[in-house]
């Protein structure tokens, strides 16, 4: 790895050719208050491993003087470790009765639309974080099926109509939620109770959501900080 380089934000700069792991390591081992480290190469084959390492991999357009005058974009890419992770263990998979009504209505589609989802997951959210080039290297991961990471997708239908969708990644036994829309009511919540059940009956460690919410709570998730998270994505 050599010698952790920090920019003048005090973020963690990454380049391709350091060790994700190393700089995972250090993070959890310093105390490294910050919720993203910083790069510029967006190569599939780079992502792939930080995603492998337990990263989130996000990004940004950066605003350039010029830009209105033709300039070429820049893009910063942001790979996040939140220093507190929403977690669910199955066993906690909290339904609700009111929504299990409405299951029956639904099919789950597994890894079926990912290129839909995440161009609708831009469409509805816009490409805060979400940018084409994090999209196009997503898509050319799963095209080159390399990597022991995996972007992935689930979507449920009703009436031949796909009403929600998600997308992540897989890694080993976790799977690590992005992002996500819904089209109707009660089908984004259907979308999520179907992935859970179906992460649990396909042998899955856990379900990994990301930044804690309310209604990840609600649906059974726990919070754990980082040093517990990454021993368990580990296993």
């Amino acid at each position: 790895m050599g010698v952790i380089r920090y920019i003048s934000t005090g973020h963690i700069f990454i380049h391709p050719q350091d060790d994700p792991d190393k700089i995972m390591d250090a993070i959890v081992a310093t105390g490294y208050n910050e919720e993203y480290c910083v790069a510029l190469d967006f190569d599939p084959a780079f992502i792939a491993r930080l995603i492998g390492a337990g990263f989130l991999v996000m990004s940004e357009q950066l605003p350039v003087f010029g830009m209105e005058s033709g300039g070429e974009p820049v893009f910063l890419l942001e790979p996040m470790h939140h220093l507190t992770r929403s977690v669910l263990f199955f066993e906690n998979l909290h339904e609700g009765k009111t929504i299990r009504r409405f299951l029956k209505s639904y099919e789950l589609a597994v890894d079926r639309d990912f290129d839909f989802i995440i161009n609708r997951c831009a469409e509805v959210y816009g490409e805060g974080w979400l940018t084409k080039p994090l999209r196009d290297a997503l898509r050319k991961i799963r095209e080159q099926n390399d990597s022991s990471a995996r972007p992935f997708s689930f979507g449920v239908y009703r009436d031949g109509k796909l009403r929600a969708g998600e997308f992540g990644t897989i890694t080993g036994r976790v799977y690590t939620s992005y992002s996500g829309y819904h089209d109707e009511s009660n089908a984004g919540k259907a979308q999520m109770i179907l992935t859970a059940r179906w992460l649990r009956d396909n042998g899955f460690a856990f379900w990994d959501l990301g930044m804690p919410l309310p209604y990840k709570t609600e649906m059974g998730a726990v919070d754990l900080g980082i040093k517990e998270f990454m021993r368990i994505f580990r296993l």
